[in-house]
């Protein structure tokens, strides 16, 4: 059976003692878990005393986790698997206080059933950017006392096409924000530069990812009404079909915009869509990041579909 070992960690701006108490009772999981975001709908049923619970839904299939010791510095939790395949987990949250501030590392030691062990590393990124996500959303919850997104599941959209510029960019996923901010910068200062008249709201096409590799291809566009004849040489002049998508759409900060993917993906599993391999996943923006509080951003994750 190939083991999988995965660890995160985050700084909260809370005490040990108040982080502690908070995951070692699992009525406050729902609002920060990574997983149960992406369906709201599934069942779940919770101990009295809060150290037990089990789930149960389409998407995130279905399992039960237990608090099975705790100690001041750290809290061990028994997970099992039941759906959508059978296995087992150790978890566990370490504390480490530092003045007012309090380092949570989250970790698993696992395995997957022998007949994937071709997916173990990709097994373990995917999960680490699940922890990650689930960290964030946390600390949100810790020191605000509320999580800075939510996700509407739109469901199946018209996608009218358009005639856009563009900027076709290869880069790391782990430098996909900074890069995608200076392509969009440059695209809305050669915008502006020139008056040319958008038609559409901005989006990016994913057109290749390899998280293993840790490489992305995709493409950051304008719609316009007519090609401009002074394109820069980084630039392009394309087109995006009229095609059915499949939408989640994802209110706040950038930080969570995973958790849209993650449900996206999970539906697609789930079969509650057939995917258009012939098209490339959107993400269209709503509003302009420039101008928009994060908690405010809305961005629908588009999945191209038959």
């Amino acid at each position: 059976m190939p083991k999988m070992n995965v660890s995160k960690s985050i700084t909260v701006n809370a005490s040990q003692q108040k982080v502690k108490d908070f995951l070692a009772d699992f009525h406050n999981w729902k609002n920060w878990s990574p997983w149960l975001i992406c369906e709201p709908e599934a069942t779940i049923n919770y101990a009295d005393d809060g150290k037990y619970y089990k789930w149960e839904g389409s998407r995130v299939g279905s399992g039960e986790m237990q608090v099975i010791d705790e100690s001041q510095h750290r809290i061990d939790y028994d997970l099992t698997f039941l759906k959508p395949w059978k296995s087992k987990a150790k978890v566990a949250f370490n504390f480490k206080e530092e003045g007012n501030q309090t380092i949570v590392n989250w970790t698993m030691d696992s395995s997957l059933p022998f007949f994937m062990f071709w997916m173990k590393k990709a097994m373990e990124i995917y999960i680490g950017m699940d922890y990650d996500r689930g960290l964030k959303m946390l600390k949100e919850e810790l020191e605000q006392g509320k999580i800075n997104s939510e996700l509407e599941f739109v469901g199946s959209t018209n996608y009218e096409g358009c005639n856009y510029i563009g900027i076709k960019t290869t880069t790391p996923f782990s430098s996909i924000g900074e890069a995608m901010q200076k392509d969009f910068s440059a695209l809305h200062d050669f915008i502006n530069k020139n008056n040319i008249e958008v038609t559409g709201l901005p989006f990016s096409e994913y057109q290749k990812f390899n998280l293993v590799k840790d490489k992305v291809v995709y493409v950051s566009g304008f719609p316009v009404s007519s090609e401009p004849s002074n394109l820069p040489e980084s630039f392009f002049y394309g087109s995006l079909p009229k095609m059915k998508m499949n939408t989640v759409r994802h209110k706040g900060t950038y930080d969570h915009l995973g958790n849209a993917w993650t449900a996206v993906m999970m539906m697609e599993r789930n079969k509650e869509f057939k995917k258009n391999k012939k098209a490339s996943p959107l993400e269209i923006y709503q509003n302009d990041p420039g101008t928009t509080a994060p908690e405010d951003l809305v961005t629908d994750i588009s999945m191209p579909i038959l």
